[in-house]
């Protein structure tokens, strides 16, 4: 029984930073304002301004959800000291496996909650916009962007965020060569923020008859998505537009009958790209979202106040670039090579179990800024 009275002691020592995260999360403040809303929401005319309302509701489904998950995380830690008393009491083991188990989804979830407590930089609560680019490489590489593409849905399908798809192109046999998708959610900027960079992959080539092994790289671009009222202001005559006809074989994620949309941003270089919508217009808006959102992502990242004084940066898809590697041959490794984090899941990694490098990479930048 002397388990029991280890996990006792083990909980006592992580109540305080259980009851410190109730101060990080706000949760006081957030009560009230649920209320506030709660009493907006109960107004006559309230569902008249449709925009108006929709942002109410959505800000009441993040403070809602932030309350609930630390009532859980209480809930939980009760639940365990139960068990332990339980069983101390009763002197039964036998509920000492799920105890294990309860306590280090317990101890991940809290970790993972304090460190969202620490993305206060001034997109990270915004919605996220990808965009994943082929390396060099033809068939092998478009393939590897492909399987980024569905790792990182699979991460926001784990997180419970949604996904929307603003731009598909399809690989010359198979995978794709760019693709944009935005997830939507809480905080979701500030945990991806970390996947922006060069994701290299080593494998034996499925398409290499000969069985040879392949190093294959892909770029992923993460930017915050900008409200159209925001400081990013986007002018007409900063800005060139093309309609086209949709390329590509399509399939379900290319609308082969409507025009795409590109948007040039003269100043910077930037370009941008919308084929997947029914209409242009909605395509249009496609293009001004992820726009506004590559020129957030660069402001905040060179710490610069003007729009006017924004230089596009191209990334360099190819060796020696890369924040991570993905080893499937000779041995099975997935290695940031930024915070050292490794995990030898592979099958669990590309399935989207990324939570463990986003985490380390949150912890490193909370530790250069103490």
């Amino acid at each position: 029984m002397l388990e029991f009275e280890e996990y006792k002691g083990k909980l006592n020592n992580i109540r305080p930073a259980l009851d410190a995260l109730k101060d990080a999360l706000k949760l006081d403040a957030a009560g009230k304002e649920i209320e506030e809303l709660e009493k907006m929401s109960e107004m006559d005319g309230f569902w008249n301004d449709v925009e108006k309302s929709r942002k109410v509701q959505q800000r009441l489904k993040t403070l809602k959800g932030k309350t609930e998950k630390y009532a859980a995380l209480c809930s939980t830690w009760d639940d365990m000291m139960a068990i332990c008393e339980m069983a101390l009491e009763e002197n039964d083991d036998s509920m000492l496996p799920e105890l294990q188990e309860e306590y280090a989804s317990f101890e991940k979830e809290l970790e993972a909650t304090r460190l969202s407590t620490l993305l206060t930089g001034e997109y990270d609560a915004n919605n996220a916009i990808l965009t994943f680019h082929a390396g060099a490489g033809g068939t092998e590489a478009q393939d590897w962007a492909s399987m980024l593409y569905r790792m990182y849905n699979m991460w926001a399908d784990r997180h419970g965020y949604k996904v929307k798809l603003m731009d598909y192109l399809d690989g010359d046999e198979a995978g794709l060569k760019s693709a944009t998708i935005m997830i939507e959610g809480e905080n979701a900027y500030g945990f991806l923020k970390s996947e922006n960079g060069i994701h290299r992959l080593v494998r034996i080539s499925p398409f290499d008859a000969a069985g040879r092994r392949h190093t294959s790289f892909a770029a992923l671009e993460v930017m915050p998505e900008i409200a159209d009222d925001s400081e990013i202001e986007l002018r007409d005559e900063d800005i060139k537009m093309d309609v086209y006809r949709s390329s590509g074989a399509g399939g379900q994620k290319v609308n082969k009958t409507s025009s795409a949309v590109r948007l040039t941003h003269i100043p910077t270089g930037i370009v941008v790209a919308s084929q997947v919508e029914r209409s242009h217009f909605q395509n249009l808006e496609n293009c001004k979202n992820m726009l506004r959102a590559r020129l957030a992502e660069i402001k905040e990242r060179e710490h610069l106040e003007k729009i006017s004084d924004i230089k596009g940066v191209q990334m360099k898809i190819e060796w020696g670039s890369q924040i991570r590697s993905y080893v499937f041959m000779p041995y099975q490794l997935v290695k940031d090579h930024r915070t050292e984090y490794e995990d030898g899941n592979i099958d669990n990694v590309m399935n989207g179990d990324l939570d463990g490098f986003i985490n380390a990479y949150l912890s490193m930048k909370a530790a250069e800024k103490a």
